[in-house]
Formats: C-alpha cells, structure tokens, sequence
C-alpha cells in the first residue's frame, strides 16, 4: 500500500527548462494537454532561443516551458515558478534567479560535469555546495541522474545511449504528472501515434514516461503528491488553443461568415509561421496559401486576390511590416479589404525574434507615406485571437480597407482553454459586391465621365465604403492603382480641392467604423476607484492579475483593456476623464500613452517594460499601489517605482 501523502493545492505553476534539443517544448505541450484533460484552467509561456541550434549546454541555447494551471480562473502564465525542472547547467543557471526561497528545484545531475559547468558560467557545482545561500538550504532541491535512470528503463528497445537518452524528458514528465495527478492516457496515445513509424523509438519513450511516473510512485525522494481539482467552467465544448492556431481559426471563420475565398499570400517570419502552416491544411473551406518569395510579393499577392473578389490575408512580424508598407498604402488607395497580421516580436531590425514586444503600435498607426489611415484591432488573449481575427475581417469586408491585426510572440506561442463557438452565434459578414443592375448613377458634376458609367468611388450613405466590384463584370469596368482619384468615378486626379476631399473622406471612413463597436466594457467592481489601468493586446493578463492583488489588499481600482486602436471606442474620452489617474501598462516605450494623451489630453501614466518578456503581475501591482496611494495621500507622496514613466 502507498504511504504517499496527498495534499490539495489550488494552483501550480511548473517551468521545464533544458537546452534546445532536449525537448522541452513538447514536454510542456504535452503536461499542458494533461491539465487541459483534467479540466483544469491553465496558461503557457514557451520561451525559446532565437538561434537554429545554439551551441549545446551554453545559457543562449536553454529552452524552457512554463505552464500554470488552477482550479479557478487564471490570467497568466505566473510571475514565478513554484517548481523548475532544469535539465542541464545551463538551464538551471538562467532559471534560478526566477524561483522564491522553498520552491522545488529538480535537476537532471548527469550532465553537471566540469566542461558543462563552465559552458553554463558556474566556478563550482551548485548542487554540492551547502551552507548558506546554498541550493540546498534555499530551495526544495531534488538531485536525480534522470539521464541516467532512463537509460536504465529504455535498455531492451537496442536504442544507442544517446539515442535512449534523448527519452529523458518523457521520465521528467512522468514523474511531474505523477507528483501532480495528471491523466496519463492522452501522452500514451500522442506518443504511439507520433512515432508510430519507429517502433523502438515509439516504445523508449512510452516506457520512459512510465518509468518517470512508476519512480514518483516507489521512491521515498517524493512523499507528497499534489491535487488540483478540475475549474468551474461556463457550460461549453472546450480545447487547449495557441493564439497563432486561434487565429487561423478565426480567418476560416470570416471565410464561413462572409462566403468569400480566403487567399492568404505571405513570407514565413517568426513568430507568424505557424499561421502558414495551419490554414495550409484547410483548402475544404476555400483556403488558398501562397508562400510568396518576399514580404512584397506576400502582400501584393493578397491585395490582387481581394481585388479580384477574395479576402486577402498577409501575415508577418514588425520587420515585414516595415516591408509591405507601400503595398498596405495601395490598399488604402484602392480601397479594398484586407488584413495584415502583425505578430509583434522584439526589435528594431531583426531584434529578438523569439520574444515577445508591443512596439508596433505605432508603425501600425502611422508606418506609410502620406495620410492613410488603417483601422488597427489587438486580441487579448490567446483563444480571444479567434475573435479578433472574426472582427478585422468584418471591419476590412464592411469598410473596404486594409485592418491591421496585432499579435505578440506571448499570445502566438501561449495557449489556454477556449470554449468552441458556436456557428450561428458569430457575426455574419456581408461583402455586398456591386452589380451592372445596381451601379451607380453617372455624376453631373463631372460631364467628362461618360453616361452610365459605373462609379468605383460612390460611397455608402453609412459606411463611406466605396463599391466592391469583381473586375472583369460588364458594365463595372473602373480604373484603380496608386495615384489619386477623383470622388466618384475614379479617374486619374491631381486638382488639389479633389485631393483634400479623398484624404478627409478616407478618415472619415475610419471614424465611421467607431459607430459599429460596442460600448467599451469597465471593470470597477466598487464604483468607487479613482484610478483606471488601460490596456491592449496581451497585458490584459497581467492587468488583471495585477488588479485582483490591489483589489485583495483593500484598494477600489477599474480596469478597461482596447480591442479597437483605430479608431478608439467612441465612449473612451468621456471614461477616461472620469477617473482621477490613468495608468497605462504596454510592452513599449508609451506608445498607447502618447496616442491617448494626445487625442484626449489626458495625464495617462506609463508603466513600460521591453525586456522580451511579459509583464509580471506582481510587480505591476506594486506600481498600481504605489499610485493609489499617491492619489490618496497627494502630490507630496513617493512618486512611482521603476517602469513608471510620470
């Protein structure tokens, strides 16, 4: 009988970090499958290095997976680990700094040999030091040969040790889902049907991750096991779900909801690829994917396809978008649908291309020549991308405009539950395409234009949309390009007067979007807060972790987060001049801040961080206090903490 002591936990957060071949991406997948199983909510930050294959056991080339999960609801991946599995020197040296004192360390002792020590930057080896300030002293510390032990449990497959070893990660992984009561079935099934054509290779792996998992149940290294119940969700069909693949998702949806053909023509860049790669499998819902040789040829393949009758779709990162800045001015120009996915990463230039940044806001704004105005929507949340992919797509049919779409690396790569619409609760998208019956009248005030024409540049009394016309229809024959046009029919322009209207009129159809979106949503729960923290795309999280701590301690604080960036909800103004503070969180230098103190004339503060890395909810609430308290106690209080810009 098992002498294991179970105690009740309600949440957890685990971080499996290993150098870039060891395979920590798929163990953190495969343990966030587990939880998805159970039931439990949960969020995932994958960090990995930007080089191919960075040089083995060096701090550059660690790859680690964080995943918290709870039996309540959760906005993030965690500030902390509670528990590191650091697979090498290295892994252990680049994760240490994040872990508080008593949270449990596991480390994989076989490669903590002197060469690898030093490859990592350690004068001497952690896990034999004692004393003060020690591993041992400091934290849970738990010394196992995994490598070894594995090699051990995977013998009789005829594997090569190095081959057999590569198995490790599947007894790490047994032993994490024994310690914590994960379901076991779902990695069997994976892994049987992963390498279902290398038997040897098939079974190693399967027995390794039992073996991890029969270990936590004999040894007397580990006498407590952990539980966390299943979440109380809303009634619904759930699935675990990355941005990158909810956002694939949500364009198949516009395709489904507007009846049009979706072409999207783009470059692979990370951290947008995956998107390639998913609606690639989806040609049964009229997918076309096109892997053009540039980022130029990507976006003028789309906006060919939206101009003959498609929705076009470019995806990317901030440098491709610096690319296809000409051809996203055509399709402000020419007026036509589209949507640019901007998966934000780390920059200027090629910058970080692994890690996560929200410094795009403002090349997504203003980054084209001359006055063209785009409409900009952010998702908040990794399964929230589906919605906003539905929404941009709505907004580029609805308008005929380019929209810009921003992602992050956080959101692309992360993953939670997300309850599976359902098809007839979404939006339906009416493209409306012009018709030789329907065309417009032939205008007076231009007599040059010849009786019956059609008018490519007539507008929606509501919309300001000009009319869709598939080129190639008798009787709606109409030039388009990149010089100016004359209001209404079309024609090549350079009077003056006629250009002042075009610019005036295509903002106009900007702002015309701002009537369509709903009332900007405010959580203050009180009524009673004098301070409102605003954000947008993916620290929406972290706001919200941040919000419940300051509300926990006693403090009335509202939050609101955008989808909309261009044009801002039409109610914004009068919200943001009712609270006393605002404070404005971003993954940026203040861009949302610069943005909102000059259209509303708002003292927005910033609190700005561009490390590559998410927010951290503890300490962002530790500068929302800080400000809570200066608008309590006045203008003599201590001023903001670091990454607050007054």
């Amino acid at each position: 009988m098992s002498s294991k002591q179970v105690q009740q936990l309600d949440r957890v957060i685990i971080r499996f970090a290993g150098d870039s071949g060891d395979g920590m991406q798929l163990t953190g997948d495969r343990f966030t499958q587990q939880s998805a199983a159970f039931g439990n909510d949960l969020a995932t930050f994958p960090n990995f290095p930007a080089e191919i294959r960075a040089p083995q056991g060096t701090l550059p080339g660690v790859s680690s997976f964080q995943v918290h999960f709870a039996d309540h609801d959760i906005l993030t991946a965690g500030d902390a680990p509670d528990v590191l599995v650091a697979m090498n020197p290295a892994a252990l040296k680049a994760n240490v700094g994040d872990m508080v004192p008593g949270s449990v360390i596991i480390v994989d002792s076989h490669d903590f040999t002197g060469r690898n020590l030093q490859k990592a930057g350690y004068a001497a080896n952690p896990l034999e030091e004692e004393g003060a300030g020690s591993l041992a002293e400091s934290h849970q510390l738990s010394v196992l040969d995994l490598t070894g032990m594995t090699v051990e449990a995977v013998r009789e497959f005829g594997l090569s040790r190095k081959d057999a070893a590569r198995a490790k990660n599947m007894f790490a992984l047994g032993l994490l889902s024994w310690m914590y009561g994960r379901p076991t079935e779902t990695t069997v099934d994976f892994l049987a049907a992963r390498f279902a054509k290398a038997p040897a290779v098939r079974d190693a792996n399967i027995t390794a991750f039992k073996a991890g998992w029969n270990y936590g149940e004999t040894t007397e290294t580990f006498v407590v096991r952990y539980e966390i119940k299943p979440a109380a969700m809303a009634p619904g069909t759930y699935r675990n779900i990355s941005g990158n693949l909810a956002l694939s998702y949500g364009l198949v949806a516009a395709g489904v909801q507007s009846g049009l053909p979706i072409f999207l023509g783009t470059y692979p860049i990370t951290p947008a690829s995956d998107i390639l790669h998913e609606l690639s499998k989806h040609k049964r819902f009229g997918i076309t994917t096109f892997q053009a040789e540039d980022e130029i040829a990507g976006i003028g393949s789309a906006l060919g396809a939206s101009f003959a009758g498609a929705l076009g779709i470019t995806t990317t990162s901030g440098p491709g978008v610096a690319l296809k800045s000409e051809a996203i001015g055509l399709a402000v120009m020419t007026e036509l649908p589209l949507v640019i996915v901007d998966v934000q990463r780390g920059g200027p230039s090629t910058g970080l291309p692994t890690k996560t940044e929200q410094a795009d806001l403002l090349q997504a704004m203003y980054g084209r020549n001359g006055e063209s105005p785009i409409p900009v929507v952010a998702p908040q949340s990794p399964g929230d991308c589906f919605s906003a992919a539905v929404e941009a797509a709505r907004i580029a049919v609805t308008y005929r405009t380019p929209v810009m779409l921003l992602s992050d690396g956080y959101l692309a790569n992360g993953s939670e539950p997300w309850r599976v619409p359902v098809v007839k609760d979404l939006p339906r998208i009416e493209p409306r395409f012009a018709t030789p019956e329907g065309r417009s009248e032939p205008d007076a005030t231009h007599p040059d234009v010849e009786r019956a024409s059609f008018l490519p540049y007539a507008r929606d009394p509501d919309t300001l949309a000009r009319p869709w016309a598939i080129p190639g229809t008798r009787g709606l024959e109409h030039r388009i390009g990149g010089l100016e046009k004359a209001d209404g029919h079309g024609n090549i322009s350079y009077d003056p007067a006629n250009h002042e209207r075009m610019v005036r009129l295509r903002q106009a159809k900007i702002d015309r979007i701002a009537a369509s979106l709903p009332p900007l949503q405010v959580d203050d729960p009180s009524g009673r807060a004098t301070v409102l923290v605003l954000g947008w795309g993916s620290t929406y999280g972290p706001i919200g972790a941040a919000c419940r701590r300051v509300r926990r301690a006693g403090y009335d604080v509202a939050q609101a987060h955008l989808r909309h960036l261009n044009p801002f909800p039409g109610d914004l103004g009068d919200i943001l001049r009712s609270y006393d503070k605002v404070l404005v969180p971003e993954m940026n230098l203040g861009q949302l801040s610069l943005l909102i103190r000059a259209r509303y004339l708002v003292d927005a503060v910033g609190y700005n961080q561009v490390n590559g890395m998410p927010l951290k909810a503890a300490e962002l609430a530790e500068a929302l206090t800080e400000l809570l308290q200066s608008v309590t106690t006045g203008p003599d209080a201590p001023r903001l903490l670091k990454g607050v810009a007054r």
